[in-house]
């Protein structure tokens, strides 16, 4: 049954609440008009909309975009009255107290909020209800997708009728009709002297403003065409003012989007009492909940006890019934998510089903009651320690426990990374593991610790309940996965995790903490360059211009370039012509202030993304190192994730980005290797698919590209061919078709259609192969890597698009994610191999690439032992070759 999203104009319908209803006032003097009309809209939700989600979006505070476009954007709005301002606050507090989901976007209105709700809802095939009877929203109504707007007032649905009824204009002509007409209440000028009946005949006749203006000779009336060509300039603008941008952010459905179950009033009761609101609780518990037809059964809350150890003896007494076969769940309490900085305030663990204990150390309150030592703490973790610990997220608790006490955890499991190998697309924090699995709803940390305080401010015994249960579901989910392993299709599972996932969490727990040394020096020098560097080049930016305005804007931006100075523009958004690096990339030849504003975004992104973050981090370490995070479950093919800084995304191509890797160096005495993979996901696709030319090259150490040249062009053709061969060996993994290729190679989609039947003509068993990971996912919903790692998709639930997009991640899945594995089994054979050795360490791993500090005096030896484990780590039906690179820096890595 098709889905169904509502969606809340939120300012727009508490503005004409007020206005719909008398002014009323609570016995304290406080006005509620506008709160009791808002209460009594959420007690109807569900008797007037049957509806799975719902949303409130919010207008963000201070200027949007339409202001860069139009200073004077709704310049004459007089303030509203002080009783609707009172309550306006109040009404969004109870709004996110009652646990709806709220959008607000910096920088975008409401409006545009919902239009990318609505973009989205379109592609899901989700039908949307739009509460709200602004004209400005009347542009997004579609009865084909099943989007109308619903007054919630008058009680009546907007849909393309409607709309054509009211103002002889369908939606999807309706911005073009506002364009010309104006707006008096937003300030938007349109074109003086049009009404709507001049405005809808020309809507009419032409459609589109641009097809006006186009055919503006052939317009009957000379008036209409005096009006139309004197203030063309405004009514262009005014089309970008009141098209509602809808990509402004990145929409998913989420579960806190859901309708809820239980309602919402009930869980600000007390504040509705306070002002007055009586008869609404009245309708509430008299009739139980209008957003069903009868009253649900409550979720059955899951009952556990939970013990706080604050007594020494108790702990240990507690401790000494752990048996050794006794699985133990851990975790701690801290200050903060930071693991790097956070102090702990307290652990937790579970041993047997339903009780946790709690041991506070460092609450920090008014009136705190008794804690343990942290030399107890230090003693209770070290006798934890001899126990088969399971964690969720490890990597978190291993720093926390490492950096506090100086004990390194030993794993035994990582309920996180079960739950990834699970199903590798889904989220994996403990919250949503809980209700997914076990259909239990952990404690929301929001819930008890009031925002802009941490953990230590929390009452101990409520600290126990929030920790305790963490503890006890850590055990109850590794319980259940361990379960689900000994199922068929996740057979292999138990072995994946405990063989291989589970032993390189310490090989990314070590590469974590020995980091990478900058030299500061040489990017302060850097900032000072690229900042003297960005300021001349915006200067030129004016000069050639004539004129200052923000290059960051891409409203300003593409004023100055497409209408000023009349560059033909390629691409359209809802707010106007695109200034993407794609579309300047097209014009580049067009004007020398293309390459200018080019050069100005490369170095901005550099600045602010590489070379400020840098020396930030590495300021307070003493010796000058960035310490990044992998994540290990951060991608659904296998591969690392680098964050805080990402250290996997450093610019290599270009010369600038050049110049930031040489800030990364050796320290004295050390040199950094590189030990690369080469072509490691062509080695597999020639493993996989056992094409008898693609294994030759291979097995012969040929250049596979030049190699792939020669047998699809000849010969003669292969050096001139070679980047194009290049171009379609990797796309083909990535499952790129040839409008991609056209696009890469830069030819057309004709011609690249022909390279690509060309190399399957060729290399026939190679297609038969991607043809058949096809057949293969689409039958039983999953593909596999060379280690037995499965991605799961939900084909029943796709559509046409998703549907396709499944299969080339698919495609893509069997490769990346065998090169993954390989690295993977290569990176802890090498952490295994030097594990005493103090003459090398493991810094980064860019996806096919290892980088190392090395002994100075010992790097021939260790080149050797690195580069002989990894071409030997795992036998393929082709050689695995590696190349390696020695420098003092970074950059000389190549």
């Amino acid at each position: 049954m098709r889905k169904t999203i509502t969606v809340i104009d939120t300012f727009g319908f508490l503005f004409r609440s007020y206005y719909a209803l008398p002014p009323l006032r609570a016995t304290n003097g406080f006005p509620t008009g506008l709160l009791t009309g808002f209460m009594n809209f959420i007690a109807n939700i569900g008797k007037d909309f049957k509806t799975d989600y719902i949303v409130f979006a919010l207008d963000s505070k201070g200027e949007t975009f339409r202001h860069d476009i139009y200073p004077q954007y709704k310049a004459n709005r007089t303030q509203a009255p002080d009783d609707l301002l009172r309550q306006l606050p109040l009404a969004i507090s109870w709004i996110k107290d009652m646990g709806f989901k709220t959008i607000e976007i910096s920088g975008f209105e409401a409006d545009d909020i919902i239009a990318t709700i609505c973009k989205n809802t379109k592609q899901l095939d989700i039908s949307t209800i739009v509460v709200s009877h602004d004209k400005d929203l009347y542009q997004l109504i579609d009865d084909k997708s099943d989007i109308y707007l619903f007054n919630p007032i008058k009680k009546e649905k907007i849909d393309e009728n409607y709309c054509f009824e009211k103002y002889q204009v369908y939606p999807q002509n309706f911005a073009d009709y506002q364009a010309l007409v104006g707006d008096s209440v937003d300030n938007i000028p349109g074109v003086k002297g049009v009404g709507d009946k001049t405005a809808q005949a020309l809507v009419s006749e032409f459609n589109t403003l641009q097809a006006i203006y186009d055919n503006i000779e052939n317009i009957q009336k000379p008036r209409w065409q005096t009006l139309l060509k004197a203030n063309k300039q405004n009514a262009f603008m005014s089309k970008k003012l009141v098209t509602l941008h809808d990509d402004c952010f990145d929409f998913k459905l989420e579960d806190d989007m859901k309708l809820p179950v239980e309602n919402p009033i009930l869980k600000i009761e007390d504040a509705l009492i306070e002002f007055d609101m009586n008869k609404i609780l009245q309708r509430v518990n008299s009739n139980g909940l209008s957003y069903k037809t009868k009253q649900p059964q409550k979720e059955k809350k899951q009952e556990f006890q939970t013990i706080v150890l604050d007594d020494e003896n108790k702990l240990f007494e507690v401790l000494k019934q752990i048996k050794e076969e006794n699985i133990v769940a851990f975790d701690t309490e801290t200050t903060s998510k930071d693991s790097k900085t956070a102090k702990i305030v307290g652990f937790s663990f579970s041993f047997e089903n339903d009780i946790g204990y709690y041991c506070p150390i460092d609450h920090n309150y008014l009136g705190v009651g008794k804690q343990i030592s942290k030399q107890t703490a230090f003693e209770a973790i070290n006798i934890l320690n001899n126990f088969k610990l399971v964690v969720q997220n490890f990597k978190y608790d291993f720093e926390i426990i490492k950096r506090n006490f100086d004990i390194e955890l030993k794993l035994y499991a990582d309920t996180m990374i079960m739950a990834w190998l699970l199903d590798s697309s889904s989220p994996v924090g403990l919250d949503k593991l809980s209700l997914r699995y076990l259909s239990h709803k952990m404690i929301a940390f929001k819930d008890v610790v009031k925002k802009g305080q941490d953990f230590s401010t929390l009452d101990i015994e409520k600290a126990s309940l929030y920790a305790s249960e963490d503890a006890i579901y850590t055990k109850k989910l590794f319980d259940f996965f361990m379960q689900q392993f000994k199922i068929d299709k996740y057979q292999n599972f138990k072995k994946i995790a405990f063989d291989i996932e589970f032993a390189f969490v310490s090989v990314l727990i070590t590469m974590e903490r020995h980091g990478i040394k900058v030299d500061r020096g040489f990017l302060i020098n850097l900032q000072k360059r690229y900042e003297t560097d960005i300021k001349q080049i915006q200067e030129q930016i004016y000069d050639i211009a004539g004129d200052r305005f923000n290059i960051k804007s891409t409203q300003q931006l593409s004023v100055v370039l497409f209408d000023k100075l009349s560059l033909k523009a390629t691409k359209k958004t809802k707010t106007g012509y695109s200034t993407d690096e794609s579309v300047l990339e097209t014009i580049k030849s067009s004007h020398i202030i293309v390459s200018y504003i080019i050069k100005y975004r490369q170095l901005n992104k550099l600045l602010s993304t590489y070379i400020l973050p840098l020396i930030e981090l590495s300021q307070d370490d003493k010796q000058a190192r960035v310490y990044s995070s992998f994540t290990h479950t951060g991608t659904a093919t296998g591969r690392l994730s680098s964050k805080n800084p990402n250290l996997q995304n450093i610019p290599v191509r270009s010369t600038r980005g050049k110049e930031i890797r040489e800030a990364f160096v050796a320290s004295a005495g050390k040199l950094l290797l590189s030990v690369d993979y080469s072509q490691i996901e062509l080695r597999v696709l020639a493993h996989f698919s056992k094409d008898e030319a693609l294994v030759k090259a291979f097995v012969d150490g040929m250049d596979i590209h030049r190699e792939t040249a020669s047998i699809i062009f000849g010969e003669t053709k292969a050096d001139e061919y070679r980047p194009i061969a290049k171009s379609i060996n990797f796309g083909l993994i990535y499952g790129m078709g040839a409008k991609k290729l056209s696009q890469t190679i830069n030819t057309t989609t004709k011609e690249a259609k022909n390279y690509i039947d060309s190399y399957f003509d060729k290399f026939k068993t190679v297609k038969q192969y991607l043809q058949n990971i096809e057949k293969f996912v689409l039958t039983h919903g999953y593909v596999e890597t060379i280690l037995g790692r499965k991605r799961f998709f939900d084909f029943d639930r796709a559509n046409g698009m998703q549907k396709a997009g499944f299969l080339r991640e698919a495609v893509n899945t069997v490769f990346q994610g065998t090169a993954s594995d390989i690295i993977k089994l290569s990176m802890i054979k090498i952490e295994e191999e030097f594990k005493n050795n103090d003459d090398v360490k493991m810094l980064l791993q860019i996806h096919d690439e290892l980088i190392f500090e090395v002994e100075e005096n010992s790097i021939d030896e260790i080149k050797e032992k690195i580069v002989h484990i990894m071409e030997n780590i795992y036998k393929l039906e082709v050689p695995l070759r590696c190349s390696s690179f020695v420098g003092k820096n970074w950059a000389e890595l190549k």
